[in-house]
Parts: structure tokens; sequence; C-alpha cells
């Protein structure tokens, strides 16, 4: 099994001063994850995640350049790299799937050729950087499909579409296999408890003859219920001859909001989200909790042969301009009027002044 790390905002942490921290020793948290076992890392890519004025996005602003130069730093301490395309200029999850601004007006035609061309283009400018990855991702949390409308696969509580969906999918994959043939593709989804959904899209996959090697998955309990619900649902995909990899794990240490200029800031899983019925009682959001959740899952991924597990931004310390988006990145993905700064901050393996968490120690193979 492999053990990997999604750091992609690690770069704009360390652009805003973020340091960690093994009690009061400061250390390279990349080095502390490699000495752990962890050899791959997973980084998103946006298309475009600047606004026409060229405001940045933020959360990592994470275009090409950006991939190129955390890559860069990933490879030379030693990591395997996971290039996560998202087809979007910013966060494209099973809620939003926006298409890129340069492509808002295309037919299904000229958007399956977009996403050929754009594939190739970042792979191919990864190749040149000597980052290539060693797997690629088409799609990020694609259950109800990418690119909407063109390539939605659920509206109004009914699914289909899977003719024009599988068309953009097949595009991505077949430039992975041009630009890069040895590297692995994956297609991830979440709603990872959801076995009837798993079996419907991967059955269609089959027949479309998409060509892909890995079943990815998302696991946050607050969405996907119990490790047991997870594992059972992971074992029935086997059928498709497939790798499975949950490629986004997270849990909290806390609960309590950090406070940034003396206001407390909005957490996504705050106290009422953060309960699971069957998880919370054995695992309680705590520091203890988090480490003894980390720890069990892992022996259970292990049981049930999983052949990876990557932690979803271990390294997302909150602070001031450390944002989940910017303005215009939150105008873009239609969700203005909440607070920008980081959210995800208490699912991290360090705490909010950065020292490492009992958990950190727990990640390791």
């Amino acid at each position: 099994m492999i053990l990997g790390i999604d750091v992609s905002t690690y770069l704009e942490e360390l652009e805003h001063g973020a340091r960690y921290f093994d009690g009061n020793v400061q250390i390279d948290p990349l080095d502390a994850f490699r000495a752990n076992g962890v050899d791959f890392m997973r980084i998103r890519v946006w298309n475009d995640p600047y606004s026409e004025t060229g405001e940045p996005y933020l959360a990592g602003t994470c275009d090409t350049n950006h991939y190129i130069r955390l890559a860069t730093l990933a490879k030379s301490k030693g990591y395997r790299l996971l290039l996560d395309f998202h087809y979007s200029d910013f966060w494209a999850d099973p809620g939003k799937q926006i298409i890129p601004k340069a492509w808002a007006a295309y037919d299904i035609n000229a958007l399956v050729d977009a996403v050929y061309d754009f594939t190739k283009q970042v792979l191919k400018a990864a190749c040149d950087a000597d980052v290539a990855p060693d797997m690629i991702q088409i799609g990020n949390e694609i259950t109800n499909g990418m690119l909407w409308p063109l390539g939605k696969l659920e509206a109004d509580g009914r699914r289909g579409n899977y003719k024009h969906f599988c068309r953009l999918v097949d595009a991505g994959c077949r430039a992975c296999r041009e630009v890069v043939p040895k590297a692995k593709i994956v297609l991830h989804l979440e709603r990872s408890h959801d076995q009837a959904v798993y079996r419907e899209f991967f059955t269609e996959m089959q027949k479309a003859g998409i060509d892909y090697d890995v079943i990815g998955a998302s696991y946050y309990p607050y969405w996907h219920g119990t490790p047991a619900q997870l594992f059972e649902n992971l074992a029935a995909c086997r059928a498709f001859g497939k790798e499975i990899m949950v490629v986004e794990l997270g849990y909290g240490f806390t609960t309590e909001a950090y406070s940034l200029d003396g206001e407390a800031k909005r957490l996504v899983i705050d106290a009422e989200r953060a309960y699971v019925p069957g998880v919370t009682e054995q695992y309680p959001v705590t520091p203890v909790g988090q480490a003894a959740f980390i720890r069990d899952f892992l022996s259970m991924a292990s049981q049930h042969e999983i052949d990876g597990i990557f932690y979803w931004e271990p390294l997302w310390l909150p602070g001031e301009g450390i944002c989940w988006a910017s303005p215009a990145g939150q105008q873009y993905i239609h969700e203005e009027g909440k607070s920008t700064a980081n959210e995800w901050a208490n699912q991290c393996l360090f705490d909010y002044q950065g020292k490492k968490l009992l958990a950190f120690d727990e990640y390791h193979l």
C-alpha cells in the first residue's frame, strides 16, 4: 500500500510565513512525511485560477506553473507525483463542476477537443520540466459528472448523460496515454458509501471502454458514513479489475474555531457536522481521537488490500492571507458572502500553531 499527501496549498503557506514544529523544534514537514514512508504527493491543477482582471483565486492558485514548482520541490525530496486535473478554473466537487471561462461557449465537440488539448499541454509542460506524473486523475470527485452542464450526470435526482460524459473522460485518458503512457490513470468519486452509484458509474466506464487503471474514492466520515460502509463498497469494486485507492482522507482534531484578528473563523466541520453515528463515539474529534482514527483506518485499509491512501491537505494551517478562496474565486464558483479564511484547518495533522499532532506519527507505513 502506498501513502500519499495532497498539500496543494503548501507553497502558499510558505509564502505567508507558515512554520511547522515537532514539539518546539522547527521541521521541514515534507521531509518528516518522507521519513514516515509517505512517498506520493497529489497536486491539483486548475485551468485558469485568476479573474479576468488578474486576481488570483487562492487556495494555492493551482495552475500549471504552480504544479511544476511544487512538483519540482516534491521530486527533489523523493516523492512520486499524482496530478489531479479538475477541468475547472477553481474548486470542482460533487456540488459544482464549473466550466473554465475560456470554454464557456463550447459545444460538446469543442469541449471534448479542449479537454484533450489542455491535458496534453499540461502533461507536456510537466515532462519538459522533468516532473511528469506517475499517476493522473481525470476530473475531481466526478460522481455527478464534470464540465457542467454538458458533462453533468445527475439532475433533478435522476442520473444519465453518460454518452457526453464518457467522451470527455476518454479525451483526457487518450491524452494521458499519448504523453505519459506509463502513468496510471485514476477516476475519482466521492459518495464512497454508495455501492449503487459506484456500480452504475464503473459499469458505464466498462461499457464505454474507458482506459483507466485506478478507482479512486474520497472518504470523509462526515459525508460518507462508517469505515465498514466504505470498505464494503470498495470490496465490491474489485469486480472491475482495477487498483483501489482512497485519494482523499481527512479527520479532525478539534471542533474549536481558530481566531484571526480577534474573530473566530468558520469551519466546514464544526461540532454539529463532526458527529457521525458509529464513528465519533469511538473516535472523538480530539487529537487523541484523530490519532486513533488514522491508526485504525490504515490498519483496516491494509487488511482490505487497498492499494493507496492520500491524506488531504494535512499542512493547511490557518493564518493571515491563508484563504480557501479570494472574493474573485468565490464569485467564480457562486459562493459569495462567506468568510474567505481557511475553513479546513481543523482537519490538518498539525495544530493551529503548526505543532505536529499525534496523528502525524500514526500516518506511516
